[in-house]
């Protein structure tokens, strides 16, 4: 097994913790016979040999070892070391090389498919689909196995490997699928029925059943009926070790299935949310549960009318499960206003379980508000605001109640008061002034409450140097002031004195709203554009934008931001530019590419073109392509990111209103 391990200059080699002379020892512990010894060795091997995903020159020097390793019978768990195998060969760093070198070795796999150990079975059946360059050979290996093999784990690992057959091999496919379309009938188990449905719908959706939904949630049930549970789901004790695993489906294997069903689909929405409106009404509550995170996939990545599958989802707060609970609440936590359908399940939970108001993290870890109470609050709906009122009341706050208070708008005002209380009460001096104050202040921002000035002009007349985050804390409180406005005693005094520190464009933002004097902040912004600071500029740029055709002298400022590297400074120096000097020659053409090549920017720019009014029309061909885009968009290629639900939804209601106003 390790014939020439000891000529090979392993420190020389590298990996994750620099030299690889202890790469030898790792490699002789995968066949200790002491198990720890193993999983030890195995450790080593991902943390720091193949750490991350990353190829070093040491990992393509254990290729060879690990060939040899996973042929000899008598070394325990070798389906483990198939799999470090086919993460190296698709590994990043020296991908083409250990590809090569895997491929190399491809033939250990091609007498693994029949091995008797299901585990390196598994394992083998995508290896060889994978690496071993035979592709009649191949799919002959997988065909034979598939008539003999009993053991149902591995029949669904060859079902996922004929469909990567099939992706990979094209000129190879109509066996495979002939295959898959065998595997996908009566009498197979529905397991592997339903496996074979998800790879059909990945490489072959034409050949998908007519009937596809009823079919799969007919084959959902009878796998259901047929699934023996290890254990009831609500009777294990309140561990860590039991929380962790009520944070993962109960049923792994169901949920890799209907995975990899609805990732195939991608698009086919219909499809997909009666597939959801299956699991979900599922007498199984495994497969409930399944359903619940799946559709968070569904909301994440694609814009529609989801209200009837977030209400469904919500029925799951009253279904008795405490795990089915927690996913629910987890998911409609991610949707803000789209978990309105949900609010009245949510209503009721929250009114039913004052125990889960607020969640205790223990270990001296600040509070936060309980998942159901800060879905119902980020849904917007002000049946949270008596709760909130009855938290603020409390000693000791949750420590995310501030930035939950803001999505109630306007119905979180008789929650005023309590907040200014609050705020009076945080400490100047402590290391937990930031955590306390800026919640706080963000929440009465929202509500642009100004009888708050007097406890926001405390934190900046008495927090002393050295308090943590004291910069944050200082623009936290200047934007409140900002928002607040003119009218109150002592503001300028103080906003006059922050003009030559790091936030000066901020205060200049809300000296500009509390006196409207462009003459007194105009010369500290245009000093701010000049400077070194790209994060400066931008606050400087934004605050420039208000101040209209009054600030003129600053647009050669605002030229040169628009030809920075970064898009966000570019995007903020052509909007203001726009705003102060009306031109949009060159601004379209910034805000084209930005919007096209940076998709997160694509809010602020809609924001402007709000602005624009008629001058917006050479851009409405990106608002009208926005609105018809199915995705969310900052959904990658892949299906991946996308997650700010939140973010895609506030660009779609200002390009709604750029759209509607073209016509004015």
């Amino acid at each position: 097994m390790f014939t020439g391990i000891d000529e090979v200059d392993w420190a020389t080699l590298r990996h994750a913790c620099g030299s690889a002379a202890d790469v030898p020892g790792l490699l002789r512990g995968l066949a200790a016979t002491d198990p720890v010894e193993r999983a030890g060795a195995l450790d080593g091997m991902y943390g720091v040999v193949h750490h991350q995903g990353i190829v070093y020159d040491s990992t393509l020097a254990c290729v060879p070892f690990l060939c040899a390793l996973i042929a000899r019978e008598e070394v325990a768990e070798r389906g483990e070391l198939v799999e470090l195998l086919i993460s190296i060969g698709q590994g990043h760093g020296l991908r083409g090389s250990a590809d090569a070198a895997v491929r190399a070795g491809a033939e250990a796999f091609a007498g693994l498919v029949g091995d008797r150990d299901p585990g390196v079975r598994l394992a083998a059946a995508e290896a060889v689909v994978r690496f071993l360059d035979q592709p009649a050979r191949v799919l002959g290996l997988l065909r034979q196995r598939i008539t003999v093999e009993r053991d149902d784990r591995v029949l669904l690992a060859l079902a996922e490997s004929l469909g990567l057959f099939v992706r990979r091999h094209p000129a190879h496919a109509d066996e495979a699928l002939d295959i898959l379309l065998m595997l996908g009938t009566p009498p197979y188990a529905p397991g592997l029925r339903l496996a074979a449905l998800g790879q059909l719908a990945g490489c072959a959706p034409h050949l998908l059943p007519a009937d596809l939904v009823p079919t799969v949630v007919g084959l959902l049930e009878e796998r259901s009926e047929r699934r023996r549970s290890g254990h009831h789901l609500d009777s294990d004790p309140d561990t860590l070790a039991w929380r962790l695993r009520r944070s993962r489906p109960s049923d792994e294997e169901g949920a890799d299935l209907m995975r990899t069903l609805h990732t195939a689909l991608g698009g086919r929405l219909t499809d997909r949310i009666a597939l959801l409106d299956g699991q979900l009404t599922s007498p199984d509550l495994s497969d409930r549960c399944n359903g619940v995170w799946l559709s968070a996939g569904l909301f994440r990545e694609w814009r529609g009318d989801h209200s009837a599958t977030v209400e469904l989802v919500g029925r799951q707060l009253d279904a008795g499960s405490d795990l089915l609970r927690d996913a629910a609440v987890s998911v409609l936590g991610d949707l803000y206003h789209l978990a309105a359908p949900a609010a009245d399940h949510l209503h009721a939970l929250v009114s039913a379980r004052p125990d889960l108001w607020v969640r205790r993290w223990g270990r001296g870890a600040p509070p936060t508000l309980g998942g159901p109470l800060k879905a119902l609050a980020r849904s917007g709906d002000p049946r949270a605001t008596a709760v909130l009122a009855e938290i603020l009341a409390r000693p000791v706050l949750p420590d995310d109640l501030g930035r939950v208070i803001v999505h109630l708008g306007r119905s979180a005002a008789p929650l005023a008061p309590a907040l200014r209380h609050r705020l009076g009460r945080v400490p100047l001096d402590s290391p937990e002034t930031f955590d306390h104050a800026v919640p706080l202040l963000s929440a009465l921002t929202a509500l642009a409450d100004r009888e708050a000035v007097p406890e926001v002009l405390r934190l900046l007349r008495g927090m002393p140097e050295g308090v943590r985050s004291r910069q944050r804390i200082v623009e936290s409180a200047v934007r409140a002031l900002d928002a607040f406005g003119g009218g109150a005693d002592g503001v300028v005094p103080v906003l006059r004195g922050l003009l030559g520190s790091e936030c000066a464009a901020v205060a200049a933002g809300a000296l500009w709203s509390v006196e409207g004097d462009a003459a007194a902040v105009l010369p500290v912004l245009v000093r701010e554009l000049d400077g070194v600071d790209a994060g400066r500029r931008r606050a400087a740029a934004e605050v420039v934008a208000r101040l209209g055709s009054s600030a003129v002298a600053a647009s050669p400022g605002l030229s040169r931001m628009i030809a920075a590297e970064c898009e966000g400074e570019r995007t903020v120096g052509a909007c203001a530019l726009r705003r102060v000097t009306g031109e949009v020659e060159r601004v379209v053409p910034v805000l084209r590419s930005a919007w096209t090549e940076h998709p997160r920017v694509r809010g602020a720019i809609a924001v402007c073109l709000l602005d624009m009014g008629a001058a917006a029309s050479p851009l409405l061909d990106l608002v009208e392509a926005e609105l018809a885009a199915p995705r969310r968009h900052l959904v990658r290629a892949g299906g991946h990111g996308g997650g700010d639900v939140l973010e895609d939804e506030r660009l779609l209601g200002v390009c709604r209103e750029v759209w509607v106003g073209r016509r004015r």
